[in-house]
Parts: C-alpha cells; sequence; structure tokens
C-alpha cells in the first residue's frame, strides 16, 4: 500500500515545491491606476490632499496611506477615506515647503489580498530625501510561505471531507462501518480546522508587518474578525462545528444502523434455515428499520449539502467571485464549482483509499461513483466556462496573462484527467464484486467469557468435537457475499480450492484441534491468540481472493493515475484563487497607460515620436462622460500604430462598445481617413499599419458610443509629421 502511495505523495511535494518556492508572493488583485498628484510629477503649490486611484475598491485603514517629507516625518494629517469608487484620499498639512514627498500605501483588495507600493512626488522643484522607495510587497517571507501552505491545506481538507463524506453516503453506504473510511473523512475535517485557525493567526501579520512574532499577537485578532475575510473563516469554523455533528451521526447512528440490518438479515437467514419462512412480526420489523434508515439517509444528505454549500461560501464571499462584475451571478457559480471539484476530486480520493485499504468494496458502489462524477464533470465544465469568461475577458488575456496561463494548464490538467476516468469506467464495466469481509471485534472480556464458555462446553461433550469449533464463539467474524448475481464458494473455500480440503476441514485438522486442546486446558489467553491468528488468516486468504481479480487490479492502477493528476489540478486550482485576474492585470494596465497620458496637454504632446492627445467626451446619456487618450507612433508620415485608451471620470478603465477614429488635411483636402481600432481590453482599443500620407495640421476626429443610442463625436487639430 505504502509502496503503492508514494508516487502520489511524491508528485504533491513536488506540486506544492513548484507552485509555492517558485512563486513569489500572493498576487495582489488591486492595483495602482493613477494618483494626484501623478508620480514622479511636479508641482508649482503645496496640494491639500493625495489621492490614489485603484481598479477596484480596497480596504483602508488608520496609517493605510502614509505622505513622508523629505526628512522621512509624516506629513499626511487624516484617516484615508473614499471619494468615489476605487479612489481614496489622504489629507496634508498645510504650509508644506519645496521638495520631494514620498507617498507610501499598504490596503486589502476586494478579494482579500494585500497591496502595496509607493512613488514621488515634488512641490516646486525635486530634492534630496531620505525615504527610499523599492517595489514594496507584502504576503511574503516565512509568514507569506505559511499562509500559503495553510491555504492549500484548507482547500484540501476541504475536498477530502465533503468528497469522503458525499462518497460513503450516496455510493458505498456500507463504507461509514469501516474503520478505513471513517479515518479518511475525519481527516479531512480536522485538516480543514487546523488550516482554518493557522490562517485566523496568520492573517494580521499576513496582511501587515510580516513578522513571524506578529502570529501569536491577539490584539490583530480584533481587525481580522472585522475584515470580510476575518468574517468568512470565522462563519468557516462555525459550520466545522455543525460537520463534526454530521460526522458523528454518519459514523455512528448511521453505521450502527447498517450493522444491526445486517444483524437482522443474518439471524433471519439462520432462522429460515431451521424454520423454513420468518414470520409476519419479522417482515413488518424490517420495513420500519428500512424507513427509519431512508429518512436517516435523506435527512444526512439534506444536512450535509446545507454545510457543504456553507463551507464553499466562506470561499466565495472573500474571493475572486465577491468582487468585479456580476458576483450576484458569480458567488452561486463559485459554490456550485467548488462542490462540484469536491466531490470528483474527493470522491476520486476516496474510492483510491477503499480500493487500496478497506477489506472490500462492491462493484456496484464504483458504478454509481462513476455516474456521480460524470455528474460532476458537466457541473464543472459549465461553472467554469462562466468564471473562464468573467476573469479573463479576451483571447488575449487568455495567453498573455499569468492567470489564462494558469486556466490553460488547468483546462488541459482536466482533459487529462477525463481521459484516464474513461479507462477506469471500462474497468468498472468489467468488475465483478469481491468477497465482502466484515471483522468485527468484541470487547475483550466477551472473546474470554466466550472461550471460557467453550473449554466448559468442550469438557462437558468431548466427543462432539466439531460442534464446538471455536469459529462460532472467536472475536472475529469473516463473511463472504457473491457479486454479479454469481453463486460461489466462501473466500476460504476459493483459497482452498485445488488442495482438495476446505478451512474448516483445516481448521478441524490442525488449528482447531489446538484451540479445542487449548480451550480444554481452560486456557482462555492461548484462546484467544489462537483466534485472532485464524482471524488474520482468514483476512489474508480474502484479500488474496481479492486482488486475483485482474479488473480490480486495472481499477486500482488507473484510479491511483487519476489521483496523482488530481493532486496537481487542485494544486493549480489553489494557485489561480491567488492570482490577479486577466481581465483585472488588462484593465489595470489600460488605466495606467490612460494615467500616464493624462499629464499631457489638451492640445497633444510629443514624447520620443510619439504624439498623445487627450479628448474628454460627453455622449449627453447615463455615465456618458469619460476621456479618450490617443497615442500614435511614431507620428510621421507612412505607418504608424494607434492606441486609444477610453477612461471614466473617475480614471477607471471605460468598457464602451464601439470607438471609431478619422484623420483630416483640411488643407490638402485629404479625408477624411476612417480608422476602425480593435479592442484588445476593457477601454483599449488598437489599430496597426494607420497611413499618414503627408505632414501637416491634421484634425483627429474620435467617435464614442457609449450606449445602443449614445454617442458623440470630438476632436482636436494637431502636426502630425
Amino acid at each position: 500500500m505504502l509502496r503503492a502511495l508514494l508516487p502520489l505523495c511524491a508528485l504533491l511535494l513536488a506540486s506544492a515545491g513548484l507552485l509555492l518556492g517558485g512563486a513569489a508572493p500572493a498576487s495582489a488583485h488591486a492595483a495602482l491606476t493613477g494618483s494626484s498628484p501623478a508620480q514622479g510629477s511636479v508641482v508649482d503649490k503645496a496640494p491639500t490632499e493625495v489621492t490614489l486611484t485603484f481598479s477596484e475598491k480596497v480596504s483602508v485603514s488608520s496609517g493605510s496611506i502614509r505622505v513622508l517629507n523629505p526628512a522621512g516625518k509624516r506629513v499626511d494629517s487624516g484617516k484615508p477615506a473614499n471619494l468615489d469608487g476605487g479612489t481614496y484620499g489622504v489629507p496634508l498639512r498645510g504650509g508644506l515647503p519645496d521638495g520631494t514627498y514620498t507617498v507610501t500605501f499598504q490596503v486589502i483588495s476586494a478579494d482579500s489580498h494585500p497591496v502595496a507600493g509607493g512613488f514621488t512626488f515634488s512641490i516646486g522643484a525635486p530634492s534630496a530625501t531620505s525615504v527610499s522607495v523599492s517595489d514594496r510587497t507584502v504576503g511574503g517571507g516565512v509568514v507569506g510561505v505559511l499562509y500559503d501552505v495553510a491555504r492549500y491545506v484548507s482547500y484540501a481538507g476541504f475536498v477530502v471531507l465533503v468528497g469522503g463524506a458525499a462518497f460513503v453516503l450516496a455510493c458505498w453506504q456500507r463504507g461509514a462501518g469501516e474503520r478505513t473510511m471513517q479515518r479518511f473523512v475525519v481527516s479531512g475535517w480536522i485538516a480543514l480546522t487546523g488550516a482554518t485557525l493557522a490562517l485566523l493567526l496568520l492573517r494580521g501579520s499576513y496582511t501587515g508587518s510580516g513578522k513571524v512574532a506578529d502570529i501569536f499577537d491577539l490584539s490583530l485578532l480584533g481587525p481580522v474578525l472585522q475584515s470580510k475575510t476575518g468574517a468568512a473563516l470565522l462563519s468557516r469554523l462555525l459550520l466545522l462545528a455543525a460537520a463534526a455533528l454530521f460526522v458523528a451521526v454518519l459514523f455512528g447512528a448511521y453505521a450502527r444502523g447498517d450493522e444491526e440490518d445486517e444483524g437482522h438479515e443474518r439471524d433471519g437467514a439462520s432462522e429460515d434455515g431451521s424454520r423454513g419462512a420468518g414470520s409476519a412480526q419479522d417482515a413488518e420489523d424490517a420495513a420500519d428499520r428500512a424507513a427509519e434508515r431512508r429518512d436517516l439517509t435523506f435527512g444526512l444528505a439534506i444536512g450535509g449539502g446545507v454545510i457543504a454549500a456553507g463551507l464553499a461560501a466562506t470561499w466565495a464571499m472573500a474571493e475572486h467571485a465577491s468582487t468585479g462584475i456580476q458576483t450576484g451571478i458569480a458567488m452561486p457559480v463559485d459554490i456550485l464549482h467548488l462542490l462540484a471539484v469536491a466531490v470528483w476530486l474527493g470522491g476520486l480520493a476516496a474510492l483510491l483509499t477503499a480500493l487500496y485499504r478497506a477489506p472490500s468494496i462492491e462493484a456496484a458502489a464504483v458504478r454509481r461513483f462513476s455516474g456521480i462524477a460524470f455528474g460532476s464533470v458537466v457541473a464543472l465544465a459549465a461553472t467554469g466556462l462562466y468564471q473562464s469568461w468573467r476573469q479573463v475577458g479576451s483571447w488575449s488575456a487568455l495567453t498573455g496573462t499569468t492567470y489564462g496561463q494558469l486556466l490553460l494548464a488547468k483546462i488541459a490538467l482536466v482533459a487529462v484527467l477525463i481521459g484516464i476516468a474513461r479507462v477506469s469506467r471500462r474497468w468498472t464495466g468489467h468488475l465483478a464484486d469481491a468477497p465482502v469481509v466484515r471483522t468485527r471485534t468484541k470487547a475483550k472480556k466477551q472473546t474470554v467469557a466466550a472461550t471460557t464458555a467453550s473449554s466448559v462446553t468442550a469438557a462437558a461433550s468431548p466427543s462432539d468435537g466439531p460442534a464446538s469449533d471455536t469459529s462460532d464463539t472467536s472475536d472475529t467474524e469473516v463473511s463472504t457475499e457473491a457479486g454479479s448475481g454469481r453463486g460461489g464458494a466462501s473466500a476460504e473455500e476459493t483459497a482452498g480450492s485445488g488442495k482438495g480440503a476446505s478451512t474448516k476441514g483445516a481448521a478441524g485438522s490442525g488449528r482447531n484441534t489446538s484451540a479445542k486442546g487449548a480451550a480444554g486446558s481452560g486456557d482462555p489467553k492461548r484462546a484467544a491468540q489462537l483466534a485472532r491468528q485464524r482471524a488474520a488468516t482468514d483476512a489474508a486468504r480474502a484479500k488474496r481472493v481479492r486482488e486475483a481479480d485482474p479488473f480490480r487490479s486495472g481499477l486500482r492502477r488507473s484510479v491511483l493515475a487519476e489521483a496523482g493528476v488530481a493532486v496537481v489540478l487542485l494544486a493549480v486550482t489553489t494557485a489561480l484563487t491567488s492570482t490577479e485576474p486577466g481581465r483585472t492585470e488588462e484593465e489595470a494596465k489600460a488605466a495606467k497607460a490612460a494615467s500616464s497620458s493624462s499629464s499631457s496637454s489638451s492640445t497633444g504632446t510629443r514624447s520620443s515620436g510619439t504624439l498623445s492627445l487627450k479628448l474628454p467626451f460627453d455622449t449627453g446619456g447615463e455615465d456618458g462622460k469619460g476621456t479618450a487618450r490617443v497615442t500614435l507612433s511614431p507620428a510621421r508620415v507612412g505607418g504608424n500604430t494607434l492606441h486609444v485608451y477610453v477612461s471614466r471620470a473617475n480614471g477607471r478603465a471605460f468598457d464602451v462598445p464601439e470607438v471609431k477614429l478619422a484623420f483630416t488635411l483640411a488643407a490638402q483636402k485629404i479625408g477624411p481617413l476612417p480608422v476602425e481600432p480593435d479592442r484588445v481590453a476593457t477601454g483599449h482599443w488598437a489599430a496597426s499599419d494607420v497611413q499618414i500620407p503627408m505632414a501637416g495640421d491634421w484634425t483627429v476626429s474620435v467617435t464614442v458610443r457609449t450606449s445602443d443610442i449614445d454617442q458623440v463625436t470630438v476632436d482636436k487639430n494637431t502636426k502630425i509629421g
């Protein structure tokens, strides 16, 4: 077993090392797209406040935005405030002298990731400054690694807990009584609970100082619990308390009910053999037990489903789905996506565990999981398609951003996993039920009492050797069931075929003689030891029979391969949650480009052969105001590259449905020459090989349409060539 799982463990460690060790700190999902004063600018007089514009709303607190004078002392005089959308401002003290000032910020993006940075501006003229501005990062170091590890463990725990419980309840109800399945599901609960507690402790340091010593600073817990992420983690802990009750019922009352049903079936079979038929009362009792079990199964399914959906919601309410476009749709879709992943991959891990560790598993259970896994894949594909569109938004973002590249890797892994699943499905079609081995260990006192009773019986009736066979009073009961409608011999008889003797015969000639001798001599310890040896032998014999099935061996190998790919898939999926979405990344780039060109004059400026124009517009409709910034490079006769950045009044990228341009040289009666740029990203349009036939004073006209009926054309004169 350990040797078979070594490749899977190695794959898990390699994936974690690649994603955790080779990656930088968690990517920020909010980017600084503009500021006033602008980065590196020189202003004539001291501003009254500094404003920063981000690509999305962020969480700020006292000290989140700081302004430092050349000596490194703070000159901001209040708490940062949200001015409009993603724009935040902090007031400054009056009478600031000339010199270079440094602005630093550390905020939390809407999807819980920390963002930090800094820039400088000057009043009057630049000066020397004692403040060093570097690319500040948060979420790194030892604390960042620990936080990422806890995130990975929490996802894995969720998958194991939900997927394992769903597998037992929907596919293999007899597995509720198997110690292997109990340990599997409980390990998922422990992993998720421990990781959640770790995330709560690490969160304050992770988004703040990044110091290891601050992990246990309980004063940081207050601000954490008041944040969206803290509320989600606290809700997760409360749901895990309910999950503990669910697990206790599933592996307690539910498992005992299954054992009692099996006991009644054996008793009924024994009575039928002696009396010929069961009574009407027995049939009524059996019907009542079946109804009670159906009710308990239904209750567990409803309760477990609510708890699983609640746990999934704690991720949806604090990460990607909670920000951006269509959050009302995105959050339920994200919950469904997480549940589909858990049922599929967690159920796959549970099946792998059962195939290797459980005494037996029925072919019907494997077939049921095969159908459920197919439904999970369909749900995963549908929800994943929507999430991909929402987070990527364009083909360029799919191939040109880290998020898009990880998404392509995830799609490839899913395709590989589905291919391996087809192989497993073929093995399942040929699978026959192996012997079902149930081992029931009684209390030590019961074993001693039974053995003592056996010795008394043996002493009283020495001639009844077969009747005093300790197989009836041992502490282990081994039963077999033939599957697929085939009658069959017991595991012992099958193992003994070809040798000419059944297990009972072997026992009568060897072991049972020893057991009888031990019982007759009044040695209960020896009898109990022989009973345990016999149980181990029976279990080993049944295992050999089970593993002799080539279809079952093939299924184990294919499921192990599925689990290996699933480990990598889960790692990539977790990495996606800490990577800036492609749509956001491209919007931030467009907004930054627009912001950098906003400092140019309204009549147009030229820098390094590039012409830049700023054209405010107002279509007159609702949400119709904005600015179109046009860059033309190299702004000379011949072919040129054109970019248009459309932004709102607050500096954020403006997703307009259409942009058109025209160039007119009135003095030579040339034009208008139309140009229809292609949409690159939200608010960003581009065209290549824009031909300017001759130099002169050209009129650049820009037509912007903000809705089906609202459109306006603005123009500006500039010299080209």
